[in-house]
């Protein structure tokens, strides 16, 4: 410690950062306030899938940190997910030009830099931006993530999640929002009142609020993001042909008007990507480096069942080679369950100008290994672009603490031209898989009866449909229009839309015409599980996890609920159309 010469220090790092495998070379060590390019600190490539922290006060340099780490691991061959909050990391599409200050800059750190461009590809959530349109389906996302969108509370969360059972068991496919919408409509009809009863945990008033969530997400124009073609997660994980790793940076132009969609849209990818990813064990380089950033906002106000799932994600998905990097101010902002499991930690400057700041920052310090530095004392006057640097060596061990000056980027930090961001997206393979949206038969037009093409019978040994161009069921009349009770919901939906908007409801008015002293169109009821055994024990185990009411749900599902039911951490659905 203080007893240390310099020069014992500087043997201390050398040794602790000397690696035999590929590296991300980060920088050069500072010791005793002097710059020491001979002392250079590295991350082993395949410790990446180990997770990290890139964490820092506003303006220190975080952005750019993550742009350096981007280009290094597309360099050898990683692909890359970044989420470009302020536009800044296009420029990675960019060859940046050298001036004299970056090069006394680099040659003080032992950095032969040379401007170079990457490969890029655009995206954006819903086409909210120049990016390739991002969309998701509602049964994919899941009722888990899809409450977290809503902002529901655990009640309303668990009677959501009847909803979804309910469309799974009936083959509703739920692909938009108006899918959803037209399930909760019925099920709040006199028509679907016996199903709804059936149901046990859902109460009609309950549906009402998540109705009104509901119109309030598509009157908030997110209805652009849930729909078709879905987005495939295996996109994430592409190279270009020249070998190296293709860096997918997802434009955020009005994150501040839907942070809570975009938070959870990050872990939605995560999640598909867990369900889809075969296990890979210790690989000498990860299968993609995922950059979360704005991390506080994933977790800010979020359910016990919402973190509980983030951090089984995180735990399990190491073994399958992908490694997630945490972007935010503090490490308080990321749970400490989570925050335990990320074994990478690049710690930007902090400032202390209020009693929470020098809270937080005696509570960062607490979060490193002992060292040589002073390190509330470095943390606090760490200039931009350094960073205090720990790391998990290839033995598993952590790497000594390092007050480190960070290797600059070699493409423009900062944006890149709006013309070629439209040309790389307009000479994209992925414009023509996702650029137009379709809309195909799903839960809507078989509800309504407004499908354009019949859908035809239940196929032998499925469960039949409600609404299907098939005969009636016990009890179900032919017309396969909404009824009365349906109608009022419909209304209501209208009313809320024009209380929102300001403006006359853009729907059509409910058809109030039917019959409405014809018997009440019912779902037929399935074919009878059959429970016990090992899928009794795991619906069980699955229930308990859940909830009591989804408890019963999930056991009346019986051999149906590996079919039907089975989603993963989130709730996600690997039942996807492609």
């Amino acid at each position: 410690m203080a007893n240390k010469t310099t020069a014992e220090k500087l043997a201390t790092i050398q040794k602790g950062y000397t690696v035999e495998g590929a590296t991300i070379e980060l920088g050069a060590a500072i010791v005793d306030g002097e710059l020491h390019k001979e002392a250079q600190v590295r991350l082993p490539l395949a410790m990446m899938n180990r997770h990290g922290l890139v964490a820092g006060a506003t303006g220190t340099g975080k952005t750019v940190t993550l742009h350096m780490m981007a280009e290094q691991l597309s360099a050898a061959g990683v692909p890359v997910f970044l989420a470009d909050i302020k536009g800044d990391l296009s420029g990675l599409a960019t060859a940046a030009a050298g001036s004299e200050k970056l090069k006394a800059r680099t040659d003080s750190i032992g950095q032969a830099w040379a401007g170079k461009t990457f490969p890029v590809e655009f995206l954006a959530l819903g086409g909210d931006g120049n990016g390739i349109p991002v969309r998701a389906t509602i049964t994919s996302f899941g009722p888990i993530l899809l409450s977290r969108v809503m902002e529901l509370n655990d009640t309303q969360e668990s009677s959501l999640q009847l909803v979804f059972h309910f469309a799974d068991k009936y083959n509703l496919e739920l692909i938009d929002l108006k899918d959803l919408r037209a399930v909760i409509q019925f099920l709040t009809s006199d028509e679907g009142k016996d199903e709804l009863e059936e149901l046990g945990g859902l109460s009609k008033a309950t549906a009402g609020v998540i109705l009104r969530e509901l119109v309030n997400l598509e009157a908030q124009g997110l209805e652009r993001f849930f729909g078709e073609p879905e987005f495939d997660t295996a996109e994430l994980l592409r190279t270009a042909p020249d070998g190296r790793g293709v860096i997918t940076c997802l434009e955020l132009p009005t994150l501040q008007t839907k942070p809570m969609l975009f938070s959870t849209f990050l872990m939605w990818l995560l999640a598909d990507l867990f369900e889809d990813l075969p296990e890979a064990g210790d690989l000498d380089k990860p299968k993609l480096v995922f950059f979360l950033d704005e991390a506080h906002l994933l977790f800010n106000g979020a359910s016990k069942a919402f973190l509980n799932a983030i951090t089984t994600t995180v735990r399990l998905i190491r073994s399958k080679g992908v490694g997630i990097f945490f972007v935010t101010q503090t490490p308080k902002d990321v749970p400490a369950d989570v925050l335990g499991q990320l074994a990478n930690r690049i710690q930007h400057a902090l400032r202390a100008f209020t009693p929470e700041d020098a809270k937080a920052l005696k509570a960062t310090v607490s979060t490193f290994p002992m060292s040589d530095y002073d390190l509330e004392e470095t943390l606090t006057s760490a200039g931009i672009g350094e960073a205090v640097i720990t790391v998990m060596n290839e033995k598993g061990a952590p790497t000594p603490v390092a007050h480190t000056r960070l290797r600059a980027p070699e493409s423009v930090m900062g944006p890149s031209t709006e013309e070629l961001i439209k040309s790389t997206v307009g000479g994209s393979a992925l414009l023509a898989k996702y650029g137009t949206a379709v809309d195909n038969v799903s839960a809507y037009e078989k509800l309504t009866g407004k499908a354009a093409a019949p859908t035809g019978g239940a196929a032998p040994g499925e469960p039949p449909v409600p609404g299907t161009s098939g005969q009636p069921g016990p009890g179900q009349a032919g017309s396969g229009q909404p009824r009365s009770g349906q109608a009022d919901v419909d209304a209501e939906a209208r009313r809320i839309e024009e209380e929102i908007l300001g403006r006359p409801s853009s729907r059509p008015a409910p058809d109030r015409g039917a019959d409405t002293n014809a018997p009440a169109r019912r779902a037929p009821a399935p074919a009878a599980p059959a429970g016990g055994g090992m899928v009794g024990d795991i619906a069980g185990a699955l229930g308990g996890a859940l909830g009591g009411g989804l408890k019963s749900m999930v056991r009346s599902l019986g051999t149906q609920l590996g079919r039907e039911l089975l989603r993963g951490v989130f709730g996600t659905s690997s039942r996807r159309r492609r």
